[in-house]
């Protein structure tokens, strides 16, 4: 079950903000629990209970760790590294089954499995001071708006058993987010998917330069849109039901490297990587070698964790490579030049995700003598393919981009009173209403980042 599911917007989502905040408060892990159980079942039922029994066994873990009252820190770091390479295991073993295979991930695997290390990691390092209950723990690894795409939020970002109180401005803020994430999810996001799949059914060889830059940009852009869509939808669930906004995107269009476009983009995951592998390998602090190693380490992880395919190792190594070249010699030049580095980030990027989105080597080749074309590379295009599918997707691929200026978003965000909140209200119902109905007519693509 998607958020882009009517079933979830119009029935499960509003029988549970209900019921739980009727509920004493007392109550309000174990209901968050148990709607998280009944919303993942709905979407995977038959790895449900591997998340179960990974939710018991961190568990037991944590309370090892949490009840170890020994002076000698050797035997809470055993334990600590006992669960964690259970956790990164188990992740492991689906990446490698998927790719050998072909079988599908169980939903949201790699990110409930990042807040299982993310959490024992915290708990051995003192940060997590309140012992937490088995329903605390168990609804923070599988809260249900986060468990399929994230965000990755950390435990000792939110007091978990700290009950939440019904709250009519919180209700309005987060069904604003909602909205708009749904807006960008059905009505830019999949119209541009269908441009990316027209050029995948026409065949890379046979496009134009200019077609397969176009479809290239659309590709870029839908990713952008559905992830983002989505991370606001989930951000505004999570502030209707009392907890904080999760910031996981901050218009990393708009920056200057692509060192920086990765600090805004996914925030949560790239994050997660700096505080539970770059900083511990020992970051950039032991010297120019031992950076270099941990900087491809932490991309070569990150392309592992998309997916086990050759193409996501590729990409990630790709950016790993962008980011220490940056790092060591072209900072100074982006940094000198900022209107470069932006469009030096608007070409880069694009090709980059193309590294990501397709898994045969040859076609990817293919794809990149399209790109990128050499003498005699380009015969067998039509030259007119460009104008046709510009003319068509022209509206969407501006409203993507727009929605890529940091200003528009702003405005958009922006609180307002009086007569421009009412007309901001009729807006939003509108957009709820066109979005509902191109979701129910269309039968909206699934999110892009469903089964990472």
């Amino acid at each position: 079950m998607a958020f882009t599911d009517l079933n979830f917007l119009s029935r499960f989502l509003p029988l549970f903000l209900i019921i739980y905040f009727l509920l004493p408060r007392r109550m309000q892990q174990p209901a968050l629990f148990t709607g998280s159980l009944i919303f993942y079942a709905m979407g995977d039922w038959r790895h449900l209970p591997l998340l179960l029994l990974l939710c018991w066994l961190n568990f037991v873990f944590a309370k090892m760790v949490w009840e170890d009252k020994s002076d000698n820190g050797r035997h809470r770091r055993q334990i600590l590294l006992a669960i964690a390479g259970m956790d990164a295991g188990v992740l492991v073993l689906f990446k490698i089954m998927s790719v050998a295979l072909g079988m599908a991930l169980p939903l949201g695997i790699s990110f409930y499995i990042f807040k299982m290390l993310s959490f024992q990691a915290d708990l051995y390092q003192g940060k997590i001071t309140q012992k937490p209950s088995m329903f605390t723990m168990a609804a923070y690894f599988s809260l249900f708006f986060q468990v399929a795409q994230g965000p990755i939020m950390r435990y000792t970002e939110e007091e978990y058993a700290k009950p939440h109180r019904l709250s009519l401005i919180k209700i309005e803020e987060g069904l604003k987010y909602l909205i708009i994430g749904l807006a960008m999810k059905v009505l830019v996001a999949d119209r541009l998917a269908i441009l990316w799949h027209e050029a995948v059914k026409i065949g890379f060889e046979s496009l134009s330069t200019p077609l397969a830059w176009l479809a290239a940009a659309g590709y870029s852009l839908e990713l952008y849109l559905d992830f983002w869509g989505y991370s606001l939808m989930a951000a505004g669930i999570g502030v209707m039901l009392g907890f904080s906004f999760v910031e996981n995107f901050r218009h990393p269009y708009a920056a200057t490297s692509v060192g920086e476009f990765y600090r805004r983009w996914h925030i949560t995951l790239t994050s997660w990587f700096k505080d539970y592998v770059y900083i511990p390998l020992g970051g950039s602090r032991k010297g120019k070698k031992r950076t270099i190693v941990n900087i491809l380490l932490v991309w070569l992880l990150t392309g592992f964790w998309h997916g086990g395919g050759l193409h996501f190792i590729l990409w990630g190594l790709v950016l790993g490579g962008l980011i220490l070249w940056e790092k060591f010699i072209g900072i100074k030049w982006l940094r000198k030049y900022p209107a470069v580095g932006h469009m030096y980030v608007i070409v880069l990027i694009p090709l980059t995700w193309m590294c990501f989105a397709v898994g045969n080597m040859s076609e990817l080749s293919a794809l990149f003598s399209r790109l990128l074309p050499l003498s005699g590379q380009t015969a067998g295009a039509d030259p007119n393919d460009f104008v046709r599918y510009l003319s068509r997707f022209w509206t969407y691929i501006c409203a993507g981009i727009a929605l890529c200026v940091p200003k528009v978003y702003e405005f958009v965000q922006q609180k307002r009173d009086g007569k421009a909140r009412l007309v901001e209200a009729a807006i939003l119902v509108l957009l709820l209403w066109i979005s509902l109905y191109s979701a129910n007519s269309s039968k909206a693509n699934p999110f892009m980042y469903l089964y990472f």
